[in-house]
């Protein structure tokens, strides 16, 4: 079935909305592929941001995502310290049936075009292994197995970095940051969910886990020592953290109303279904929510050390500073009496101010 068309003003509007620098529509009728590449902000350095790959149900939705993902990139960047902009792929299509080498070579093609405005990394529905296809037409790109002088799995430090910033909530909440004892709720099972309850359990967390495919759930589950829970029922339980790591938009006004937690902190992008009204709910509410583009730069900071020539201690050392920078955010939230989102983003919107001044 043919996705339907999306008016022409649309795509500028959302530019407009969004403040992009530039987006690149990809198209090649003779192997199928279809994707878009958008660069929102270059002031500290090059776009650099994940290829999803996913079925999207129209070409207005696959925009629509590609300009939240790569927006969220620029921030996560900016409060990172490090000296790169943001930006993202998407291709339209499942990565499990549609997926070939001749597609990620074909995007590659389109990224050697931007002559290293855009740098690739992974995204939901690409592995490293596509990545050293995309690196046959474009040496701007990172990911790559350790095989091809890249860093990696880049899971562990983006798990690391989401439990170092759940950790810095817990100590504003109850005064200690010790996990033990603590129950948490961690939706997706993927690699970081899997990795990040495997930190949680070592800590001595109290860990429910819940994914739409039941038998990875159970499988994690059995494996750490956690309590497989099914995604309806989730929000019935009381638990102290909800730690979103599959797709974003479980945080809006219905799950809201039903949560008991004090804490939000979780590796998923977007998680906010609308910033403004969900910020403002999770304020009166008083939940604490750890910004999703600070907590899982991980995998950015990985990505970046790959690009600098940083060895995976130095990796290790950046993801650490995740706690003290969601501590700041925090600080700073209460201070002005505003959603922590939005504290982030002026910290990181402070940075980009600053650093433009001798670009």
């Amino acid at each position: 079935m043919k996705s339907p068309e999306m008016p022409r003003q649309a795509v500028f509007e959302m530019l407009e909305e969004f403040e992009h620098e530039k987006i690149i529509f990809c198209h090649d009728k003779r192997i199928g592929l279809k994707a878009v590449i958008a660069v929102h902000d270059t002031t500290l350095g090059p776009a650099i941001g994940g290829v999803r790959m996913l079925p999207y149900r129209s070409e207005q939705e696959a925009v629509s995502d590609v300009l939240r993902l790569s927006k969220a990139m620029t921030y996560k960047a900016a409060i990172s310290g490090v000296n790169l902009g943001g930006g993202t792929a998407v291709i339209i299509g499942d990565n499990n049936t549609e997926k070939t080498e001749v597609i990620l070579r074909r995007l590659g093609q389109f990224v050697e075009e931007l002559n290293g405005n855009f740098i690739a990394s992974l995204d939901v529905g690409t592995t490293s292994k596509d990545m050293e296809y995309i690196r046959m037409e474009t040496k701007h790109v990172v990911g790559l197995p350790k095989s091809l002088g890249g860093s990696g799995d880049t899971a562990p430090f983006t798990a690391r970095g989401v439990f170092l910033g759940m950790k810095a909530a817990v100590k504003e909440v109850y005064g200690t940051d010790s996990m033990a004892g603590r129950t948490v709720a961690v939706q997706g099972t993927g690699k970081v969910g899997e990795h990040l309850v495997a930190l949680l359990r070592d800590a001595n967390a109290k860990v429910y886990v819940s994914d739409i495919a039941p038998d990875r759930m159970v499988y994690v589950a059995n494996k750490y020592g956690a309590n497989p829970v099914a995604n309806v029922n989730l929000f019935d339980l009381d638990f102290d953290i909800y730690a979103p790591c599959a797709l974003g938009g479980t945080v809006n006004h219905h799950t809201i109303n039903r949560m008991k937690c004090k804490i939000i902190a979780g590796s998923a992008n977007n998680q906010l279904a609308d910033e403004v009204v969900n910020g403002e709910e999770l304020m009166e509410k008083d939940i604490i929510f750890a910004p999703d583009f600070l907590i899982n730069a991980g995998g950015l900071l990985s990505a970046y050390s790959e690009i600098a020539g940083y060895s995976a201690v130095r990796t290790a050392s950046l993801t650490e500073n995740i706690y003290e920078a969601t501590r700041e955010v925090i600080k700073k939230s209460k201070a002005e009496r505003i959603p922590t989102h939005l504290s982030a983003k002026r910290i990181a919107e402070d940075r980009m101010e600053q650093i433009g001044k001798i670009k």
